[in-house]
Protein backbone atom coordinates (compact mmCIF):
# COMPACT_ATOMS: atom_id res chain seq x y z
CA UNK A 1 0.00 0.00 0.00
CA UNK A 2 2.89 2.33 0.78
CA UNK A 3 4.43 1.75 -2.66
CA UNK A 4 1.06 2.37 -4.29
CA UNK A 5 0.72 5.69 -2.52
CA UNK A 6 4.18 6.69 -3.71
CA UNK A 7 3.04 6.04 -7.29
CA UNK A 8 0.22 8.52 -6.96
CA UNK A 9 0.49 11.70 -8.96
CA UNK A 10 -1.20 15.07 -9.08
CA UNK A 11 -4.91 15.54 -8.50
CA UNK A 12 -5.09 12.35 -6.50
CA UNK A 13 -5.23 10.10 -9.57
CA UNK A 14 -3.55 6.71 -9.47
CA UNK A 15 -1.41 5.61 -12.41
CA UNK A 16 -2.23 2.46 -14.38
CA UNK A 17 -0.42 -0.71 -13.21
CA UNK A 18 2.06 -0.64 -16.09
CA UNK A 19 3.08 2.92 -15.31
CA UNK A 20 3.18 2.18 -11.60
CA UNK A 21 5.62 -0.61 -12.29
CA UNK A 22 7.81 1.65 -14.38
CA UNK A 23 7.79 4.44 -11.85
CA UNK A 24 8.66 2.17 -8.96
CA UNK A 25 12.09 3.20 -7.80
CA UNK A 26 12.48 5.68 -10.71
CA UNK A 27 14.53 8.78 -9.93
CA UNK A 28 13.89 11.59 -12.40
CA UNK A 29 16.85 13.54 -11.10
CA UNK A 30 19.34 11.00 -12.47
CA UNK A 31 19.90 10.71 -16.18
CA UNK A 32 19.74 7.34 -17.97
CA UNK A 33 22.97 5.30 -18.00
CA UNK A 34 24.22 7.40 -15.13
CA UNK A 35 27.33 5.24 -14.63
CA UNK A 36 27.59 3.75 -18.11
CA UNK A 37 28.56 6.60 -20.45
CA UNK A 38 26.57 9.43 -22.01
CA UNK A 39 22.95 9.19 -23.10
CA UNK A 40 22.36 9.90 -26.79
CA UNK A 41 19.47 12.22 -27.67
CA UNK A 42 18.15 12.36 -31.23
CA UNK A 43 16.53 15.56 -32.49
CA UNK A 44 14.14 16.39 -35.30
CA UNK A 45 12.28 19.58 -36.19
CA UNK A 46 9.14 20.49 -38.05
CA UNK A 47 8.96 24.18 -39.02
CA UNK A 48 5.30 25.11 -38.76
CA UNK A 49 5.77 28.77 -39.73
CA UNK A 50 8.23 31.64 -39.88
CA UNK A 51 6.08 34.58 -38.87
CA UNK A 52 8.37 37.59 -39.15
CA UNK A 53 11.92 38.36 -40.29
CA UNK A 54 13.03 41.74 -38.99
CA UNK A 55 15.99 43.62 -40.44
CA UNK A 56 15.65 46.29 -37.76
CA UNK A 57 16.02 43.85 -34.84
CA UNK A 58 17.99 41.31 -36.90
CA UNK A 59 15.94 38.34 -35.78
CA UNK A 60 13.19 35.99 -36.93
CA UNK A 61 10.19 34.47 -35.19
CA UNK A 62 9.27 30.85 -35.90
CA UNK A 63 6.88 28.23 -34.58
CA UNK A 64 8.48 24.78 -34.44
CA UNK A 65 7.69 21.24 -33.33
CA UNK A 66 10.74 19.97 -31.45
CA UNK A 67 10.98 16.19 -31.08
CA UNK A 68 13.57 14.50 -28.86
CA UNK A 69 14.25 10.78 -28.59
CA UNK A 70 16.41 8.92 -26.10
CA UNK A 71 16.56 5.54 -24.44
CA UNK A 72 16.01 5.10 -20.71
CA UNK A 73 16.81 1.58 -19.58
CA UNK A 74 14.65 2.05 -16.51
CA UNK A 75 11.50 2.37 -18.66
CA UNK A 76 11.73 -0.99 -20.46
CA UNK A 77 8.48 -2.97 -20.26
CA UNK A 78 6.95 -6.04 -21.83
CA UNK A 79 4.68 -5.72 -24.81
CA UNK A 80 4.69 -4.61 -28.43
CA UNK A 81 2.74 -1.37 -28.18
CA UNK A 82 3.89 2.05 -27.13
CA UNK A 83 2.36 4.02 -24.30
CA UNK A 84 1.09 7.54 -25.09
CA UNK A 85 0.89 9.50 -21.88
CA UNK A 86 -0.57 12.82 -20.89
CA UNK A 87 1.93 15.62 -21.36
CA UNK A 88 1.62 16.53 -17.70
CA UNK A 89 3.28 13.24 -16.75
CA UNK A 90 6.57 14.64 -18.03
CA UNK A 91 7.03 15.90 -14.49
CA UNK A 92 7.70 12.29 -13.44
CA UNK A 93 10.43 11.59 -16.03
CA UNK A 94 13.97 12.70 -16.74
CA UNK A 95 14.10 14.90 -19.85
CA UNK A 96 17.07 16.61 -21.55
CA UNK A 97 17.74 20.22 -20.58
CA UNK A 98 17.73 21.42 -24.18
CA UNK A 99 17.61 25.16 -24.88
CA UNK A 100 17.66 27.37 -27.99
CA UNK A 101 20.83 29.39 -28.38
CA UNK A 102 20.44 33.10 -29.34
CA UNK A 103 16.76 32.98 -28.40
CA UNK A 104 15.46 36.39 -27.35
CA UNK A 105 12.11 35.12 -26.14
CA UNK A 106 10.26 31.81 -26.37
CA UNK A 107 7.11 30.27 -25.02
CA UNK A 108 5.40 26.89 -24.95
CA UNK A 109 1.87 26.85 -26.34
CA UNK A 110 -0.69 25.94 -23.71
CA UNK A 111 -4.08 26.13 -25.49
CA UNK A 112 -6.09 24.14 -24.63
CA UNK A 113 -3.46 22.30 -22.63
CA UNK A 114 0.32 22.47 -22.71
CA UNK A 115 1.37 21.26 -26.14
CA UNK A 116 3.62 18.43 -24.99
CA UNK A 117 3.69 14.77 -25.94
CA UNK A 118 5.21 11.81 -24.10
CA UNK A 119 5.39 8.38 -25.68
CA UNK A 120 7.25 5.39 -24.21
CA UNK A 121 8.20 2.35 -26.31
CA UNK A 122 8.73 -1.18 -24.97
CA UNK A 123 12.52 -0.98 -25.43
CA UNK A 124 12.68 2.07 -23.17
CA UNK A 125 12.81 4.69 -25.96
CA UNK A 126 11.12 7.94 -24.98
CA UNK A 127 9.64 10.40 -27.49
CA UNK A 128 9.20 13.91 -26.13
CA UNK A 129 7.63 16.54 -28.44
CA UNK A 130 7.01 20.25 -27.85
CA UNK A 131 5.33 23.08 -29.77
CA UNK A 132 7.37 26.25 -29.30
CA UNK A 133 7.30 29.78 -30.69
CA UNK A 134 10.68 31.46 -30.45
CA UNK A 135 12.35 34.69 -31.57
CA UNK A 136 15.95 33.98 -32.52
CA UNK A 137 18.73 36.43 -33.37
CA UNK A 138 20.10 36.29 -36.94
CA UNK A 139 23.15 38.33 -37.92
CA UNK A 140 22.43 39.85 -41.33
CA UNK A 141 24.74 41.35 -43.93
CA UNK A 142 22.70 44.07 -45.62
CA UNK A 143 25.34 45.43 -47.98
CA UNK A 144 23.46 43.99 -50.98
CA UNK A 145 19.97 44.79 -49.71
CA UNK A 146 17.48 44.20 -51.34
CA UNK A 147 19.40 41.70 -53.52
CA UNK A 148 20.80 39.96 -50.47
CA UNK A 149 20.84 36.42 -49.17
CA UNK A 150 20.75 35.78 -45.45
CA UNK A 151 21.84 32.60 -43.68
CA UNK A 152 20.14 32.13 -40.32
CA UNK A 153 20.58 29.33 -37.82
CA UNK A 154 18.61 27.53 -35.11
CA UNK A 155 21.02 26.13 -32.53
CA UNK A 156 20.13 23.58 -29.86
CA UNK A 157 22.40 22.96 -26.87
CA UNK A 158 22.34 21.19 -23.54
CA UNK A 159 22.30 23.63 -20.65
CA UNK A 160 23.87 21.60 -17.85
CA UNK A 161 25.04 18.26 -19.26
CA UNK A 162 28.37 18.28 -21.06
CA UNK A 163 29.51 15.85 -23.75
CA UNK A 164 30.47 13.30 -21.09
CA UNK A 165 26.83 13.10 -20.00
CA UNK A 166 24.72 13.77 -23.11
CA UNK A 167 25.33 13.51 -26.84
CA UNK A 168 23.04 15.12 -29.44
CA UNK A 169 22.51 13.93 -33.02
CA UNK A 170 20.07 14.52 -35.86
CA UNK A 171 17.84 11.51 -36.27
CA UNK A 172 17.77 11.58 -40.11
CA UNK A 173 20.58 13.95 -41.08
CA UNK A 174 19.42 16.81 -43.32
CA UNK A 175 15.97 15.21 -43.51
CA UNK A 176 15.54 15.73 -39.79
CA UNK A 177 14.06 19.17 -40.50
CA UNK A 178 10.83 19.36 -42.48
CA UNK A 179 8.23 21.95 -43.35
CA UNK A 180 10.43 24.44 -45.22
CA UNK A 181 9.52 23.12 -48.66
CA UNK A 182 5.89 24.12 -48.23
CA UNK A 183 6.64 27.36 -46.37
CA UNK A 184 5.49 30.64 -47.95
CA UNK A 185 7.14 33.86 -46.80
CA UNK A 186 6.25 37.45 -47.63
CA UNK A 187 9.62 38.74 -48.88
CA UNK A 188 11.81 35.64 -48.90
CA UNK A 189 12.17 32.24 -50.48
CA UNK A 190 14.05 29.41 -48.77
CA UNK A 191 16.86 28.44 -51.12
CA UNK A 192 18.76 25.86 -49.11
CA UNK A 193 18.87 24.27 -45.68
CA UNK A 194 21.11 21.71 -43.98
CA UNK A 195 22.05 20.44 -40.52
CA UNK A 196 25.34 20.09 -38.68
CA UNK A 197 26.68 18.74 -35.38
CA UNK A 198 29.08 20.76 -33.28
CA UNK A 199 30.28 21.42 -29.76
CA UNK A 200 29.85 24.53 -27.67
CA UNK A 201 32.96 25.43 -25.73
CA UNK A 202 32.54 27.44 -22.54
CA UNK A 203 34.56 27.99 -19.42
CA UNK A 204 32.60 25.22 -17.68
CA UNK A 205 33.25 22.60 -20.37
CA UNK A 206 32.25 21.29 -23.78
CA UNK A 207 28.55 20.90 -24.47
CA UNK A 208 26.71 19.15 -27.32
CA UNK A 209 25.26 21.40 -30.02
CA UNK A 210 23.04 20.85 -33.06
CA UNK A 211 22.75 23.55 -35.72
CA UNK A 212 20.12 23.97 -38.39
CA UNK A 213 21.16 26.33 -41.21
CA UNK A 214 18.72 27.81 -43.70
CA UNK A 215 19.38 30.33 -46.48
CA UNK A 216 16.84 33.02 -47.31
CA UNK A 217 16.80 34.92 -50.60
CA UNK A 218 14.89 38.18 -50.70
CA UNK A 219 12.29 38.69 -53.42
CA UNK A 220 13.32 41.84 -55.30
CA UNK A 221 10.10 42.35 -57.29
CA UNK A 222 8.48 44.36 -54.48
CA UNK A 223 11.44 46.74 -54.28
CA UNK A 224 11.59 47.14 -58.07
CA UNK A 225 7.98 48.31 -58.10
CA UNK A 226 8.24 50.30 -54.88
CA UNK A 227 11.62 52.02 -55.21
CA UNK A 228 13.66 51.31 -58.33
CA UNK A 229 11.00 52.11 -60.95
CA UNK A 230 9.80 55.39 -59.31
CA UNK A 231 13.35 56.65 -58.80
CA UNK A 232 14.28 55.83 -62.41
CA UNK A 233 11.17 57.60 -63.69
CA UNK A 234 12.11 60.66 -61.64
CA UNK A 235 15.50 60.70 -63.36
CA UNK A 236 13.81 60.51 -66.76
CA UNK A 237 11.41 63.28 -65.72
CA UNK A 238 14.34 65.54 -64.89
CA UNK A 239 15.56 65.18 -68.50
CA UNK A 240 12.38 66.83 -69.81
CA UNK A 241 13.92 70.20 -68.97
CA UNK A 242 16.54 69.67 -71.70
CA UNK A 243 13.80 70.09 -74.31
CA UNK A 244 12.36 73.24 -72.73
CA UNK A 245 13.62 76.60 -73.89
CA UNK A 246 16.28 78.19 -71.73
CA UNK A 247 14.20 81.35 -71.56
CA UNK A 248 11.44 79.44 -69.69
CA UNK A 249 13.09 79.87 -66.33
CA UNK A 250 10.04 79.07 -64.10
CA UNK A 251 9.25 75.84 -65.98
CA UNK A 252 12.76 74.44 -65.83
CA UNK A 253 13.34 75.48 -62.22
CA UNK A 254 9.99 73.94 -61.23
CA UNK A 255 10.87 70.59 -62.82
CA UNK A 256 14.33 70.55 -61.25
CA UNK A 257 13.27 71.47 -57.72
CA UNK A 258 10.22 69.17 -57.78
CA UNK A 259 12.21 66.13 -58.86
CA UNK A 260 14.90 66.83 -56.26
CA UNK A 261 12.33 67.10 -53.44
CA UNK A 262 10.43 64.02 -54.60
CA UNK A 263 13.64 62.02 -54.76
CA UNK A 264 14.55 63.14 -51.25
CA UNK A 265 11.16 61.95 -49.97
CA UNK A 266 11.62 58.61 -51.73
CA UNK A 267 15.04 58.16 -50.15
CA UNK A 268 13.67 58.83 -46.68
CA UNK A 269 10.79 56.40 -47.21
CA UNK A 270 13.14 53.63 -48.30
CA UNK A 271 14.96 53.85 -44.96
CA UNK A 272 11.92 53.43 -42.72
CA UNK A 273 12.08 49.61 -42.79
CA UNK A 274 15.81 49.50 -42.01
CA UNK A 275 17.76 50.09 -38.79
CA UNK A 276 18.63 53.74 -38.25
CA UNK A 277 22.01 53.04 -36.71
CA UNK A 278 23.04 50.60 -39.41
CA UNK A 279 26.54 51.27 -40.70
CA UNK A 280 26.02 49.31 -43.92
CA UNK A 281 25.99 51.13 -47.24
CA UNK A 282 23.25 49.13 -48.88
CA UNK A 283 22.70 48.50 -52.58
CA UNK A 284 19.43 50.43 -52.53
CA UNK A 285 21.23 53.41 -50.97
CA UNK A 286 23.76 53.36 -53.78
CA UNK A 287 21.05 53.33 -56.44
CA UNK A 288 19.06 56.11 -54.79
CA UNK A 289 22.26 58.12 -54.49
CA UNK A 290 22.95 57.62 -58.21
CA UNK A 291 19.43 58.76 -59.13
CA UNK A 292 19.69 61.77 -56.85
CA UNK A 293 23.02 62.73 -58.43
CA UNK A 294 21.55 62.60 -61.95
CA UNK A 295 18.51 64.65 -60.91
CA UNK A 296 20.65 67.22 -59.13
CA UNK A 297 23.01 67.26 -62.13
CA UNK A 298 20.11 68.12 -64.43
CA UNK A 299 19.28 71.08 -62.21
CA UNK A 300 22.90 72.24 -62.19
CA UNK A 301 23.01 71.83 -65.98
CA UNK A 302 20.32 74.44 -66.41
CA UNK A 303 22.10 76.80 -64.02
CA UNK A 304 25.27 76.53 -66.13
CA UNK A 305 23.38 76.92 -69.41
CA UNK A 306 21.46 79.93 -68.14
CA UNK A 307 24.65 81.57 -66.86
CA UNK A 308 26.31 81.11 -70.25
CA UNK A 309 23.24 82.52 -71.98
CA UNK A 310 23.45 85.72 -69.93
CA UNK A 311 27.05 86.21 -71.08
CA UNK A 312 26.17 85.37 -74.69
CA UNK A 313 22.97 87.31 -75.43
CA UNK A 314 23.43 86.68 -79.16
CA UNK A 315 25.43 83.70 -80.30
CA UNK A 316 26.02 85.32 -83.70
CA UNK A 317 27.72 88.35 -82.17
CA UNK A 318 30.90 86.36 -82.13
CA UNK A 319 31.23 86.89 -85.85
CA UNK A 320 30.85 90.67 -85.46
CA UNK A 321 33.13 91.28 -82.55
CA UNK A 322 35.63 88.53 -83.20
CA UNK A 323 36.92 85.91 -80.87
CA UNK A 324 38.77 87.47 -77.89
CA UNK A 325 40.82 84.38 -77.13
CA UNK A 326 41.87 84.00 -80.78
CA UNK A 327 42.75 87.70 -80.98
CA UNK A 328 44.87 87.40 -77.87
CA UNK A 329 46.65 84.37 -79.27
CA UNK A 330 47.32 86.20 -82.57
CA UNK A 331 48.78 89.09 -80.62
CA UNK A 332 51.04 86.67 -78.73
CA UNK A 333 52.15 85.16 -82.02
CA UNK A 334 53.09 88.67 -83.24
CA UNK A 335 55.12 89.31 -80.11
CA UNK A 336 56.94 86.01 -80.49
CA UNK A 337 57.67 86.78 -84.14
CA UNK A 338 59.05 90.24 -83.25
CA UNK A 339 61.25 88.82 -80.52
CA UNK A 340 62.53 86.12 -82.86
CA UNK A 341 63.54 88.69 -85.56
CA UNK A 342 65.31 90.83 -82.93
CA UNK A 343 67.17 87.75 -81.74
CA UNK A 344 68.38 87.02 -85.28
CA UNK A 345 69.76 90.54 -85.60
CA UNK A 346 71.41 90.19 -82.19
CA UNK A 347 73.09 86.96 -83.30
CA UNK A 348 74.49 88.68 -86.39
CA UNK A 349 75.94 91.48 -84.31
CA UNK A 350 77.53 89.12 -81.83
CA UNK A 351 79.03 86.99 -84.61
CA UNK A 352 80.95 90.04 -86.16
CA UNK A 353 84.76 90.41 -85.55
CA UNK A 354 84.51 93.22 -82.96
CA UNK A 355 82.52 90.80 -80.87
CA UNK A 356 85.73 89.36 -79.45
CA UNK A 357 85.50 91.74 -76.56
CA UNK A 358 84.34 90.27 -73.21
CA UNK A 359 80.72 91.26 -72.56
CA UNK A 360 80.11 89.16 -69.44
CA UNK A 361 78.41 85.76 -68.89
CA UNK A 362 74.87 86.95 -69.75
CA UNK A 363 74.08 86.68 -73.45
CA UNK A 364 71.00 87.82 -75.37
CA UNK A 365 70.40 84.23 -76.48
CA UNK A 366 69.72 83.13 -72.88
CA UNK A 367 67.24 85.91 -72.31
CA UNK A 368 65.58 85.15 -75.62
CA UNK A 369 65.22 81.45 -74.77
CA UNK A 370 63.59 82.25 -71.45
CA UNK A 371 61.19 84.64 -73.14
CA UNK A 372 60.27 82.08 -75.79
CA UNK A 373 59.53 79.43 -73.18
CA UNK A 374 57.26 81.84 -71.32
CA UNK A 375 55.41 82.85 -74.47
CA UNK A 376 54.95 79.19 -75.46
CA UNK A 377 53.42 78.35 -72.08
CA UNK A 378 51.03 81.29 -72.32
CA UNK A 379 50.02 80.18 -75.79
CA UNK A 380 49.21 76.64 -74.56
CA UNK A 381 47.02 78.10 -71.79
CA UNK A 382 45.18 80.25 -74.34
CA UNK A 383 44.57 77.22 -76.53
CA UNK A 384 43.19 75.29 -73.56
CA UNK A 385 40.85 78.15 -72.77
CA UNK A 386 39.79 78.22 -76.38
CA UNK A 387 38.84 74.54 -76.22
CA UNK A 388 36.69 75.11 -73.11
CA UNK A 389 34.99 78.11 -74.59
CA UNK A 390 31.29 77.65 -75.31
CA UNK A 391 30.44 79.31 -78.58
CA UNK A 392 26.69 78.59 -78.31
CA UNK A 393 25.03 77.95 -74.88
CA UNK A 394 22.19 76.08 -76.58
CA UNK A 395 24.67 73.32 -77.37
CA UNK A 396 24.72 72.48 -73.64
CA UNK A 397 21.14 71.23 -73.77
CA UNK A 398 21.81 69.35 -76.98
CA UNK A 399 24.80 67.57 -75.48
CA UNK A 400 22.88 66.83 -72.27
CA UNK A 401 20.07 65.14 -74.21
CA UNK A 402 22.57 62.47 -75.19
CA UNK A 403 25.12 62.36 -72.38
CA UNK A 404 22.65 62.10 -69.45
CA UNK A 405 20.63 59.11 -70.79
CA UNK A 406 23.72 57.28 -72.03
CA UNK A 407 25.53 57.81 -68.73
CA UNK A 408 22.49 56.63 -66.76
CA UNK A 409 22.18 53.47 -68.86
CA UNK A 410 25.90 52.74 -68.46
CA UNK A 411 25.77 53.23 -64.69
CA UNK A 412 22.71 50.95 -64.46
CA UNK A 413 24.52 48.22 -66.37
CA UNK A 414 27.47 48.43 -64.01
CA UNK A 415 25.21 48.56 -60.95
CA UNK A 416 23.05 45.55 -61.77
CA UNK A 417 25.99 43.50 -63.02
CA UNK A 418 27.92 44.06 -59.80
CA UNK A 419 25.12 43.42 -57.31
CA UNK A 420 23.55 40.48 -59.13
CA UNK A 421 26.64 38.54 -60.16
CA UNK A 422 29.41 39.54 -57.72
Amino acid sequence: LHLLLRAEVKDGEILPPTIQKLMKGYNKYLRPFFDNGPVTVGMSLDIASIDTISEINMDYTATIFLRQRWTDERLVFEGNKSLSLDGRLVELLWVPDTFIVDSKKSFLHDITVENRLIRIFPNGTVLYALRITTTVACNMDLTKYPMDKQTCTLQLESWGYNINDVMFYWTRGNDSVSGLDTLRLAQYTVEDHYTSVSEAIYETGHYPKLIFHFELKRSILYFILETYVPSSLLVVLSWVSFWISQSSVPARICIGVTTVLTMTTLMMGARTSLPNANCFIKAIDVYLGICFSFIFGALIEYAVAHFCTLHHPDCNNGLMYGHPVQDCEDEMNGIVTTITSNSIRAKRLTSSPPASEDKGPETPEDALERCLRTMSAIRRVLRALNCCHIENPHYIDQYSRMTFPLSFILVNLLYWTYYLYF
